[in-house]
Formats: C-alpha cells, sequence, structure tokens
C-alpha cells in the first residue's frame, strides 16, 4: 500500500507531531519508515536533507512557550563561534520563567525571562532575536569573541561594494538590550566589547587582526573604506584602511587558496600600488601566539609610510 503525501510544509524539515495532527496526519503515518524519529514527538523526512534552522523548527513547535536560544539561537543567525563552543551541538531550548524546564535527549534546557521584542521567528523557528542572542552569549564567550560575533551581526557594506551587506541588527540594537539587562550574567563582557565593535568586519580573523593591532597600540585601521581611481571610480574593496599612510590590509582567507583566486589578489595587489597604496596580505599564520605577526607586518608598512609611534 502506497503511503500518502505529507503536506507541503512538514516535508522540509523537522516536524513535530503536534504540527502534524493539526495538518491532519495520522499517527500511524507519523511511524512510516520514511521518517526519522530523531527525539520524543518529533519527525524528519530521511530525504529532506534537513540542517540549520528546518532541523531544528520541531523543537520550538512543541508547545506555545518553547524558544530556541544561547549556541543554537546564534548557529541560525550565522554567528561566528570560537571551537571550542562550535563542538557544542546540543540544542539549546528556553521556556519563560514560570514554565517547566525542557527536558529531552539532546536537550539543554533553561529557564528565561524575556522582555518585548526579544523573541522572533525565523525560517519557521522561533528563537531570540539577533541582540538577545548575542547578550546571552556573553555568559560562555570571551570579550574578543564577543566582538567577532557582535562585528559579524552589525556588518554592512553600501551599494558601492561588489557584494552589498545588510545588517542583521545595528550597534544601537546592541547598546539598548544590555542596558534593558543590567544584572544579566555575562553583562560586564558585553559593555566591554560593545565599545570595541565596528562595522565592515566581515569574519571573525578580520575582528581578531583588529584588536590584535588596537591592543599592540598601533591605529585603529578603518573598515568599510573605497579606493577609487583618476575617474572617481570604486575599484578597491580593502579589509581595512590607513587613508592618511595609503596602507591597506587584506585577509587572505581559505577562500584564497585556489589558482584564479591567486591571480586576482596579484592583480589587486598591482592596482592598489599602480594608485599609492601599499598592500599588506595577512594570513591566519599572522593572527596566531601571544605576539601575532601582523603587529610586525602593519607596524613596518605604517613606518615605512610616514607613521611614528607617539
Amino acid at each position: 500500500m502506497r503511503r500518502k503525501e505529507l503536506p507541503e510544509h512538514l516535508t522540509s524539515g523537522s516536524f513535530s507531531v503536534r504540527a502534524s495532527d493539526k495538518a491532519g496526519v495520522t499517527r500511524s503515518r507519523t511511524h512510516a519508515r520514511d521518517l526519522v524519529l530523531v527525539s520524543r514527538g518529533i519527525r524528519v523526512p530521511a530525504s529532506s536533507g534537513a540542517s540549520g534552522a528546518s532541523a531544528l523548527r520541531a523543537y520550538t513547535d512543541l508547545d506555545d512557550t518553547s524558544v530556541l536560544v544561547s549556541l543554537s539561537a546564534a548557529r541560525v543567525w550565522g554567528i561566528p563561534l570560537p571551537g571550542h563552543r562550535m563542538g557544542d551541538w546540543r540544542i539549546h531550548i528556553a521556556r519563560r520563567r514560570g514554565f517547566s524546564v525542557p527536558r529531552r535527549v539532546n536537550v539543554v534546557g533553561h529557564l528565561l525571562t524575556f522582555l518585548p521584542g526579544e523573541t522572533t521567528e525565523y525560517d519557521g523557528v522561533k528563537l531570540t532575536s539577533p541582540a538577545r542572542t548575542w547578550l546571552d552569549l556573553a555568559a560562555l564567550l570571551s570579550v574578543e569573541d564577543l566582538v567577532a560575533a557582535g562585528d559579524h551581526l552589525v556588518c554592512s557594506h553600501g551599494a558601492e561594494f561588489p557584494v552589498p551587506k545588510t545588517a542583521v541588527c545595528t550597534p544601537g540594537e546592541l547598546a539598548a538590550m544590555v542596558s534593558r539587562h543590567p544584572g544579566m550574567r555575562g553583562v560586564r563582557a558585553a559593555r566591554a566589547a560593545l565599545d570595541l565593535i565596528r562595522v565592515g568586519a566581515d569574519s571573525a580573523p578580520e575582528t581578531r587582526m583588529r584588536l590584535a593591532l588596537v591592543n599592540a597600540n598601533l591605529p585603529e585601521h578603518e573598515l568599510n573604506h573605497v579606493v577609487r581611481n583618476n575617474l572617481g571610480q570604486a575599484v578597491l574593496w580593502p579589509d581595512g584602511a590607513y587613508r592618511e599612510f595609503k596602507v591597506s590590509l587584506q585577509y587572505d582567507g581559505q577562500h584564497h587558496a585556489g589558482t584564479e583566486q591567486h591571480v586576482r589578489d596579484i592583480e589587486r595587489q598591482e592596482r592598489s600600488l599602480s594608485l599609492g597604496w601599499l598592500e599588506v596580505r595577512i594570513s591566519k599564520r599572522d593572527l596566531e601566539g601571544e605576539r601575532p605577526a601582523v603587529v610586525h607586518k602593519v607596524r613596518r608598512a605604517l613606518v615605512s609610510r610616514g607613521w611614528s609611534p607617539r
């Protein structure tokens, strides 16, 4: 006997038996072999290839009070996490205070207080807002990692960039969230991170590069600077720029390892020189250790262009 097709909205990711009941799916159908039982009352179509928000959707549909929080919400928002947190794949679920703590396999249950606007829905998942998620992370991350998380959320690029980007939230929204929870665990780290968050850093390594230079008492470089040619056309978009000294910084991540990208990197460097800019290329290794090599490389470039320590 051929199995009855599931309603389309149940086929793209996890779903709760509660949701299938509402859709008129029989309980016998939810026990069919084409569905994987991942937790009590939760099914995933074996052929869905569900990941990210779609894989977690059912966990917040088990009742009307559960929301995704902490590291799990961070993953949905694409927030970069340090290595020792990336390995924690447990699902963090919270209910409002006054309800019972969520308890099930591979779930970390929380009881939290949410003010208006601190929870939302994204791709069918109920979760904390980007700003509230960031504040919750303050109890788990170092200040540097929290700055990288904040930089990710506020990053934006204008229309002149090859890939314009809209921020997930604003620095003002992060600051407002901190002010709403003065006694919350981790709030001191959040306040320290707020002062260091900047708009324009595309990745956690770019954030670490900036912090390493500032901690070494080098001037802070500018983000989102556009280099123009003699006709006023935008031609270069460095990861960091010292406009006064015409020194640009370029972080070469893993995607720069390919042959085609290598050729483009050389062309970009030659174009920089033709416009009077000295490009400093930074690798992952340059950010490692207590005395990262990036500090020496950038200091040497700045000095060569006339900068001197005060």
